[in-house]
């Protein structure tokens, strides 16, 4: 569980990263500016540095796209090989070089969260290996999320890799969240069952569904307000909306079929469910949190997409996708104790 909470508290802080610019904060990989710790002046750098690190970051795009050439994903190689934006090299900015090296210390964390996870459920392998052997997928997952993180700083912050970089994030609290669920199973004694119909369920993986195809909207429409905050500057942020067009339009709109399938959910579980049991208060959390990220939106289309929004934004949508795989598993338990007791 502190391990989850982490890794949400990481898709904070890279939040605050993208919403500061900081990400080419440091222009290597896993070291910052060549150095375990990153400078503070631009003259501790040499005064080609911008060259130096340039030069790197193409070594390691093309020894990537000869690999994914390999894999046979030759046109995406082509996209990367061609793309024009990954030869700009930011100036040395202390702020935003320690932003995004704070922002990797996390993940080191993290990564030793996850080990000490993987330590503490191996004595479990003989009670239910599956806890085990999803916290060692869980370590490899976190490997590659990690390898990946450092293809986005080489290919200077390329749209698509950031957003898949996100989904390797969503899909490492999911595995954490399930490893917990399963761990917590075994100092469960009994159970209270209920009788709660399967189309609650199915509402809720459909919830689930939409729901990660509205933060795949959410980057795409942020990876669209980021070209129009290059294009202008950084400034005029009230104008940031308006130009963004279809995209934010369809990602806004989608917001309402969200809401209107979860309060069916929640009509349904609050009709099927005890008022003090777990799936009514998670049922609740899910709700509020849910309401309180359209507020979030709606903040931001009408204030110029005020920076510190950002963030908690992207936490939120991060936090329901959680809440709805616990309510889900929870679901799950639920059935398999009145099948037992049938």
């Amino acid at each position: 569980m502190i391990t989850v909470i982490a890794v949400y508290f990481l898709i904070l802080v890279g939040g605050i990263v993208r919403s500061t610019g900081s990400g080419m904060g440091c222009p290597d990989w896993p070291k910052c500016f060549g150095s375990v710790v990153p400078p503070t002046s631009v003259n501790q750098l040499p005064k080609n540095y911008q060259e130096i690190y340039l030069q790197k970051r193409l070594a390691k795009n093309e020894r990537f796209v000869a690999t994914i050439e390999k894999l046979g994903f030759k046109e995406t190689a082509k996209q990367i090989a061609e793309d024009k934006s990954i030869l700009v090299e930011e100036e040395f900015n202390p702020t935003k070089t320690w932003i995004e090296y704070i922002n990797r210390l996390i993940g080191v964390v993290i990564g030793l969260l996850i080990l000490s996870t993987l330590w503490k459920s191996w004595n479990l392998r003989f009670v239910d290996k599956w806890i085990p052997l999803n916290s060692f997928i869980a370590l490899v997952l976190v490997l590659f999320t990690g390898w990946i993180g450092s293809i986005v700083v080489s290919t200077n912050l390329l749209p698509w890799m950031i957003t898949f970089h996100m989904l390797l994030a969503l899909a490492l609290v999911s595995l954490l969240i399930y490893v917990n669920h399963r761990a917590s199973n075994l100092l469960k004694s009994n159970y209270h069952p209920e009788s709660i119909p399967s189309k609650v369920k199915v509402v809720l993986l459909i919830g689930m569904f939409l729901m990660v195809i509205q933060i795949v909207l959410g980057t795409q429409v942020r990876e669209q307000i980021d070209l129009i905050s290059t294009e202008l500057g950084g400034l005029l942020r009230e104008e940031w909306v308006q130009r963004a067009g279809i995209n934010f339009i369809i990602h806004r709109s989608f917001s309402l079929v969200l809401l209107v399938i979860h309060v069916l959910y929640f009509f349904w579980a609050f009709k099927f469910t005890n008022r003090n049991s777990s799936i009514n208060q998670w049922s609740i959390l899910l709700l509020t949190v849910l309401m309180a990220e359209i507020a979030s939106g709606i903040a931001m289309a009408y204030f110029g997409i005020p920076a510190f929004l950002q963030p908690v934004h992207l936490v939120l949508g991060s936090t329901i996708l959680g809440i709805q795989l616990v309510l889900l598993l929870r679901l799950k338990n639920l059935n398999q104790v009145k099948l037992t007791i049938i």
